[in-house]
């Protein structure tokens, strides 16, 4: 059983952050991770720089420009992980771009997310035939392999992702970029149509960005997934991590 598989048995609702690698500095980033995993974070995701982020919004894709701009690459937030790993209990998924993926070794680049303990990836940009070979590649080393659910994803479709999907499912709130929103959309009615589809849980992103979100959105789903509003936090703050910190506590 893998620490995301372990995390959904548990029958808790997941927090799960998500953060830039290496903004505003790889520094900031692990200390970041150490502190959302104390305040109550089950699964931190870390995006992995990418000049062309797919469906980021403003705030993201500024954080992973100016990360670029640093000289952070994927060898850092590999590092990262690799030197805190034994010091957080949440589980670490990579969100990775596939022309990354590819550029820097398709199976072997994960052998390497593996091997530094990440517990999973997300490659929001893959294309099918690339997926059925990747989810099997993550499945013989280890990681969880999420693929994403849009809002008009048909039936046929969504029990194919999850044919090849293992952990959990990513369900977008919405459609269009991610970004901090103040209304939600309400998905039960979408959260009761995937369940009839898929026996994996189900974490809901994009837009989700208070605490009354959250708790929205738990009501049905098995975990929310919250970017953006976290990531301008840390770009706004003078003191990142305790901005991190702060903000999961008062999400979970």
């Amino acid at each position: 059983m893998t620490r995301i598989t372990e995390i959904f048995s548990s029958n808790k609702k997941a927090l799960m952050p998500f953060l830039v690698a290496g903004h505003p500095t790889i520094q900031s980033t692990e200390a970041a991770i150490l502190a959302m995993d104390k305040a109550g974070a089950d699964i931190i995701e870390i995006g992995i720089p990418f000049s062309d982020p797919i469906a980021d919004g403003p705030v993201i894709a500024a954080a992973m420009h100016e990360a670029i701009e640093n000289g952070v690459t994927p060898a850092h937030a590999i590092g990262v992980v690799s030197r805190i790993r034994e010091q957080v209990s949440a589980g670490l998924i990579a969100m990775v771009s596939d022309s990354i993926v590819n550029r820097c070794g398709g199976s072997a680049f994960l052998e390497r997310l593996s091997e530094a303990g990440f517990d999973g990836i997300i490659i929001p940009d893959i294309d099918d035939l690339d997926a059925e070979e990747l989810s099997a590649h993550c499945s013989r080393c280890g990681l969880t392999f999420t693929m994403l659910i849009s809002p008009t994803t048909p039936d046929e479709r969504i029990a194919w992702l999850a044919s090849i999907s293992s952990g959990f499912l990513y369900v977008l709130a919405r459609v269009g970029l991610t970004g901090e929103q103040s209304t939600l959309p309400d998905i039960a009615s979408r959260i009761t149509q995937i369940r009839a589809l898929t026996d994996l849980p189900l974490a809901v992103g994009f837009g989700i960005s208070t605490r009354e979100h959250v708790l929205s959105v738990t009501k049905s789903a098995d975990a929310a997934i919250v970017g953006s509003a976290l990531v301008r936090r840390m770009s706004d703050a003078d003191d990142p991590t305790k901005a991190a910190r702060d903000f999961v506590c008062e999400l979970s």
